[in-house]
């Protein structure tokens, strides 16, 4: 319904402004409300979970123009989800929405994934916090996962309006108690009813086993021990109750600091060289106990370092490397890139999205972590050095630095099993606070820092350079992305082991008599079935092929191209002094001294990294052996499937990676076939389990760069281009060559 207006025929008259606008036609709200009636959409409930609110005739608008357009429906908000039922579901084909989530709906926003809530008043937005004084016409929800949600609230009963907006902003804004978490609620509700995947063969490292396990396959059992002194977390409440230190360390020495101080051992290389992270000891200003914390470092160090024989070289990330607080702000700038509330400020932005990338210098955080894991891993491949990965609790950078080395350096790291092992190691079980980093108690914002969103991150930069030597894809690691703000796994919601084990009841008896069963996210069936699962396994990934004994024999070292590098000056042993220097150093880090440089003088690292880089770039890739990331300029490029994925304005349809892909895979099919063919005398049924990707992939009705997160868009979407003069686009088959002529024109 418009305002009424004189339109003049032949000018000179002019028509009046309209006094209302209304951007839905009352016969839709009048139709809508017959099928809502007709159809009463339900909502599907978890075990445990339970509304706590709700309002009806809310219109969620769809992201296009200015236009406003909508669906109508009910928004809910529960104590796990908010959701919106739209009378249009339905219609929607269940055959083109193969890759669907079991747990999270596509109207269905986790409370912990709520990033900013904000109101518009007046055509003004305003941020939403505490108690309102006033309501909102219009709802927008800035998602974690970066969808953005509008919802009109213009047709809502005022008494609904105030309960849902009130019942959001508390319960996805208000501190929160661990207890009260939805894992808890959940775990208890569906303690009978967990099943896990038979084929999940991830290692927790939650047993001596596993580390013994460990041990054994990177042959570091004979340098290193496992050891079960912080059973039951009488020592250190931030380790794992089992770890790896070196063998001649006593374990009376884990004692001491309370974990502080000691040697823990991430992974060793087939050259006998080690990983290590160590915490630093806590800061003292006293004297004596400074004197007494130096001479136990003193002996610490001459366990782990025993020249010629064993060499050691610290790495400080607490000064010498990035900063949280670098991390956290580059974040921020950059995440506002891709939570665009409609079509108009897509284009707006588009116009300086080079500049705006930039200063957010997210790209330049990415290749400074894969520069340090090249540098860590060239000491230790090329080198043959020790490597001591120093940081004030040894469970941020230390974590994201180390699990990088080993995704370069252990091809079994590639594979989804070996992935998923290395993040319990090296995260979950190394302390790393996913509690407070993703902020999921809303208790203190400062401490928010998205490290493993940039660790993932880092992964999907060596995921796209490398295809092949990955058994993961990409949707994979932005699935992994989404997971962190589930909270029916206990993966990504505790800051240690020990807090973990404390609030399932596996210590003390006084909490409860059966400990929880809580799931975890590696049990990819409980989010997608199996024909979705397929899409996160790649199907050209290159397997390592199986050798006999005969073929092992003289190849026990698969790494020829490393081996062959030449050797460098800073392998001759070096003299008595640099050795005392190097303890000092590691003494002043652990004592909380900040120092102004490395050991090693910059233009000597530069000139090892620059060589061994270069060395090994020249050469064939051997994807079951070392990978390097190119990290020159234009090579860290931006994860497009996570972030531009819910922006229609920024999808391929019928192109991108996703149509290469597709023909590859059809090759694939055919290349099978001949091989079935061939095999045929022999009744042999060639396993393949790729087979299904290319189906999904070919039944799709409408492919996109972003599949499978933008399979169906069912609306055009046409940039409104904000320089005027500029003539309007026309038709869909006449884009490209239009966008060409708007070049054109920015060129004159």
């Amino acid at each position: 319904m418009l305002g009424k207006g004189v339109v003049g025929s032949g000018g000179g008259t002019k028509a009046p402004k309209p006094s209302f606008v209304s951007y839905v036609r009352p016969e839709e709200i009048h139709t809508n409300e017959k099928e809502v009636t007709e159809k009463e959409v339900t909502l599907h409930l978890l075990p445990g979970e339970q509304v706590l609110c709700e309002a009806s005739t809310v219109l969620k608008y769809v992201q296009e123009d200015s236009s406003q357009h909508g669906v109508y429906g009910r928004l809910v908000c529960t104590d796990f989800k908010i959701a919106f039922l739209g009378d249009d579901e339905s219609a929607l084909d269940n055959d083109e929405t193969q890759f669907k989530n079991k747990v999270i709906g596509e109207n269905d926003i986790t409370l912990h994934c709520v990033d900013q809530i904000y109101g518009v008043f007046d055509e003004k937005k305003k941020t939403l916090f505490g108690q309102l004084k006033k309501y909102p016409e219009k709802l927008i929800i800035h998602c974690k996962d970066l969808r953005v949600f509008q919802f009109c609230l213009r047709y809502t009963k005022e008494e609904e309006v105030k309960r849902i907006v009130s019942g959001i902003i508390h319960h996805t804004q208000a501190p929160k108690l661990l207890k009260r978490l939805f894992l808890f609620s959940y775990a208890t509700a569906a303690q009978n009813n967990t099943v896990t995947d038979p084929k999940n063969h991830t290692v927790m490292f939650d047993t001596l086993k596993d580390w013994c396990w460990e041990l054994e396959r990177t042959k570091g059992n004979m340098k290193y021990k496992a050891v079960s002194v912080n059973e039951g977390y009488e020592v250190c409440e931030r380790l794992p109750a089992y770890f790896v230190v070196p063998t001649p360390l006593p374990e009376e020495n884990v004692q001491r600091f309370q974990g502080h101080g000691i040697p823990i051992w991430c992974w060793s290389c087939h050259n006998g060289s080690a990983l290590l992270k160590m915490s630093a000891l806590p800061k003292e200003q006293d004297d004596g106990i400074l004197q007494i914390q130096k001479g136990f470092l003193d002996r610490i160090y001459k366990t782990i370092h025993r020249p010629p024989y064993e060499i050691v070289k610290t790495e400080d990330l607490s000064s010498n490397f990035l900063s949280l607080q670098e991390i956290q702000t580059a974040y921020s700038k950059f995440k506002q890139l891709f939570l665009i509330d409609n079509s108009t400020e897509f284009w707006d932005t588009d116009i300086k999205w080079f500049s705006l990338l930039e200063s957010s210098s997210w790209l330049d955080i990415i290749r400074r972590c894969l520069k340090k894991a090249i540098e860590i891993t060239e000491c230790m491949e090329a080198q043959n050095m020790n490597v001591l990965l120093l940081e004030e609790n040894a469970s941020d950078l230390c974590c994201l630095i180390s699990s990088l080395v080993q995704l370069m350096m252990d091809p079994h790291c590639r594979t989804r099993i070996g992935f998923q092992s290395l993040i319990q190691k090296e995260w979950v079980m190394g302390g790393h606070c996913f509690l407070d980093r993703c902020n999921h108690l809303r208790q203190n914002d400062k401490e928010e820092v998205p490290v493993f969103l940039l660790f993932l991150d880092c992964v999907w930069q060596l995921v796209h350079q490398h295809p092949p030597a990955f058994e993961f894809t990409e949707t994979y690691l932005t699935v992994l992305s989404d997971s962190l703000y589930i909270p029916i796994f206990s993966t990504f919601f505790f800051n240690s082991p020990h807090q973990k084990d404390t609030n399932v009841g596996r210590e003390g008896h006084e909490t409860q008599s059966k400990p929880l069963n809580l799931f975890t996210v590696w049990d990819w069936s409980v989010q997608f079935e199996p024909k979705a699962q397929t899409l996160l396994k790649n199907p050209l990934y290159v397997e390592k092929p199986k050798l006999d004994k005969g073929q092992r024999k003289g190849m026990r070292f698969k790494h020829q191209r490393q081996l062959s590098l030449p050797l460098t000056q800073s392998k001759s042993s070096p003299k008595r002094g640099f050795f005392r220097e190097e303890t000092d150093h590691l003494i002043k880090n652990l004592l909380g001294k900040r120092i102004s440089k490395l050991i090693n003088s910059s233009d000597e690292l530069q000139d090892n990294f620059r060589e061994f880089y270069d060395s090994w770039h020249s050469k064939p890739t051997d994807y079951h052996g070392l990978l390097l990331p190119h990290i020159e300029g234009p090579e860290i490029k931006v994860w497009a499937q996570r972030y531009l994925r819910w922006i229609p304005e920024a999808q391929i349809l019928g192109g991108g990676q996703v149509a290469t892909m597709s023909k590859l895979l059809e090759m694939m099919e055919e290349v099978q076939s001949l091989q079935e063919k061939i095999d045929e005398k022999h009744h042999s049924q060639q396993e393949a389990p790729q087979a299904e990707a290319p189906c999904l992939l070919r039944n799709s009705a409408r492919l996109s760069s972003l599949f499978p997160f933008a399979l169906l868009q069912r609306h055009s979407s046409k940039p409104v281009l904000p320089t005027s003069g500029w003539k309007a686009l026309g038709d869909e088959d006449d884009l490209a060559k239009q966008e060409d002529e708007f070049m054109d024109l920015g060129d004159v």
